[in-house]
């Protein structure tokens, strides 16, 4: 069989890297991640790159664009072929049946991350910006039910918005990893983050809803972070 041509990068993404974030591993998993520039997208770059276009502005192009090709190249290194995920109805990427993955994206830095579905049912990776404490006072009822803001009552101002930060991006890993399995949406009121181990860059969740029958109020579920660059990266793994 003849080797796999895959196209070279676009001006506007700095080459792959996989470089592994979290504490802990992750059996199976290949997490690739790039930079982005979006003044540096060029109007071929897309077909180049053989990855079908969206719509939208520089920025949402170029991290689109950066977010497939990591994911294309974890894909080829898990599966032997790289396909680019296509979005479905729901917005969410297509993965091959034989693999989990979830793609990322943030202040210029995408990534994706795929495992053998055999190993992993779920994966939800997700990067936000560290809120500033003005914003993440803003946005702390949208985010963090009563009992989270208990906990957070005595920390300072500038702990109480890195809390808040990565508790949004927690939820948001838990809704990635647990949508495909339910085909349930639900809001960060419904989950809420028990506990972190800053040691091993842990936490534990738990939902407040039923979403299916196998995933009822109740249910805790793991979840990994890690901090670049005044940004927080998470990841909710569920095992097969």
């Amino acid at each position: 069989m003849p080797a796999m041509t895959i196209p070279p990068l676009p001006r506007c993404c700095t080459p792959l890297d996989d470089h592994w974030p979290f504490a802990r591993p992750l059996a199976g998993a290949q997490l690739i991640s790039t930079h982005f520039d979006p003044t540096r997208l060029a109007d071929d770059d897309y077909r180049a790159a053989g990855v079908p276009a969206v719509r939208g502005v520089a920025k949402r192009q170029a991290e689109h664009l950066a977010g497939r090709l990591c994911a294309r190249e974890a894909l080829r290194r898990v599966t032997g072929v790289a396909s680019v995920p296509a979005v479905g109805e729901d917005r969410a990427p297509q993965w091959p049946a034989q693999v989990s993955g979830s793609i990322t994206h943030g202040q210029g830095w995408a990534a994706a991350i795929v495992a053998p579905a055999r190993q992993w049912r779920g994966l939800g990776l997700d990067v936000e910006g560290i809120l500033s404490s003005e914003r993440a006072e803003r946005l702390v009822g949208e985010i963090l039910t009563n009992d989270e803001l208990a906990l957070i009552a005595d920390l300072s101002p500038a702990q109480r918005a890195w809390r808040i930060s990565l508790t949004f991006s927690l939820k948001e890993s838990l809704f990635k990893a647990l949508y495909p399995l339910v085909l349930t949406r639900f809001y960060f009121q419904e989950a809420e983050l028990l506990s972190i181990d800053p040691a091993q860059q842990t936490a534990r969740l738990r939902l407040l809803v039923d979403l299916s029958d196998a995933w009822p109020a109740g249910s805790e579920l793991n979840g990994h972070y890690a901090e670049l660059d005044e940004q927080i990266l998470s990841l909710v793994a569920i095992a097969a």
